[in-house]
């Protein structure tokens, strides 16, 4: 009897999931998942920077992770610049 019920339990599963395919986001060009991916991949080095930022003691480390935070900061507003002027044309 247990049986009947998972059977019927994965039936339902499975129609919901066939129902939720079509909301599936757009695809993304290639050069879109470039961009979306280096984003993300400037975004978590500037997180990492700020987070040794945040107990380096040494004044020339702290020197460096600021160069390195203002360059990371700039780069990511260029590429935000890119994206957005992509996306209106």
């Amino acid at each position: 009897m247990a049986r009947g019920w998972e059977s019927k339990s994965v039936e339902a599963q499975q129609e919901e999931s066939g129902r939720s395919e079509p909301s599936e986001k757009p695809r993304l060009t290639q050069e879109e998942a470039n961009s979306v991916r280096a984003l993300s991949d400037l975004r978590l080095s500037l997180k990492r920077v700020m987070e040794q930022l945040a107990v380096s003691q040494n004044p020339s480390h702290r020197r460096m992770l600021q160069l390195a935070r203002n360059d990371l900061e700039e780069r990511i507003k260029q590429l935000d610049r890119r994206r957005s002027a992509g996306q209106t044309t």
